[in-house]
């Protein structure tokens, strides 16, 4: 117990160390907010800064620490480099708003486990390798949004629409984190097939609005974050994707609710939706 609490600690000390990067213009007065990422005196800034920060890192955590650390200081360096380009006035400043959501989504999964449920807690929890198509799905936005803007910059400036994409974000991490801090123990990354002792069913919160909030947040939260950078082709294929997955991971969880909860878990369905469109859930026969 007292170990997980200190890799939690220790996260939380590593992600401030690499938002810390933020000082940066503020520290070198030559750099304005537009060159620090772009001008050359920026980008050697950065590699200074990254290898301190390494260096930092290895003397005060050593293996598993380190690990954590290292992963959590990432994140916190792209939220900081994120918060920088959002506040330039380039057409990639939705870019910026995108890191930030992505970063602070990864560090925050690991942050809230170590917090809610410490046994299942581990190095996947940032979920950094959660699946090959996930990292392809990511690659391919980033892809996107470059080529869009080095072809057609205008594109990239609709900022109401990528207002809309950054509600939709802020809305689907704040009801994941819900879900998960309300299901406490209960929530695990991965479905679970066989119940544990501390396995109880939880309607309420969150869970009375809707039967999957965290991934009902999370389904809003992907598609939000295409809708943010204005990408198109993008847009399609992750609700595409999005509700694929879902629905497929959906049916496989409820099959192992009602092999857990029984009755109980059947008039719960009966009552409160999936909060995933078109999606039903595993279907019973009659």
């Amino acid at each position: 117990g007292a170990r997980l609490l200190q890799e939690g600690r220790v996260s939380i000390v590593s992600f401030t160390l690499g938002a810390s990067v933020i000082s940066l213009p503020l520290l070198t007065s030559s750099f304005t907010e537009q060159t620090l990422l772009a001008a050359a005196p920026g980008r050697i800034a950065l590699v200074f800064f990254i290898a301190a920060l390494n260096g930092l890192l290895l003397l005060l955590y050593k293996a598993q620490l380190y690990q954590v650390a290292i992963r959590a200081s990432f994140l916190g360096f792209a939220f900081g480099c994120g918060l920088l380009l959002s506040i330039t006035q380039s057409p990639w400043k939705p870019f910026g708003w995108y890191v930030c959501s992505l970063s602070f989504f990864h560090y925050s999964e690991y942050l809230v486990t170590a917090m809610n449920n410490p046994r299942s807690l581990s190095i996947d929890s940032f979920l950094l390798n959660h699946s090959l198509e996930y990292t392809l799905a990511a690659l391919s936005s980033w892809v996107e949004f470059t080529i869009e803007t080095t072809i057609y910059p205008d594109l990239k400036q609709i900022t109401w629409l990528s207002v809309i994409g950054l509600i939709m974000v802020l809305f689907g991490e704040v009801l994941r984190k819900c879900a998960m801090l309300t299901a406490g123990s209960n929530f695990n990354h991965i479905v679970q097939n066989e119940k544990s002792d501390s396995h109880t069913l939880v309607t309420s919160g969150v869970y009375s609005w809707f039967r999957h909030p965290s991934y009902v947040g999370w389904f809003y939260w992907s598609i939000g974050t295409q809708v943010l950078l204005c990408n198109p082709l993008c847009l399609v294929g992750y609700t595409l994707a999005s509700w694929r997955f879902f629905s497929e991971r959906i049916e496989e969880e409820e099959f192992s609710l009602i092999h857990f909860f029984g009755e109980n878990y059947l008039e719960y369905k009966k009552k409160v939706p999936t909060g995933l469109p078109f999606i039903k859930g595993v279907k019973m026969e009659p």
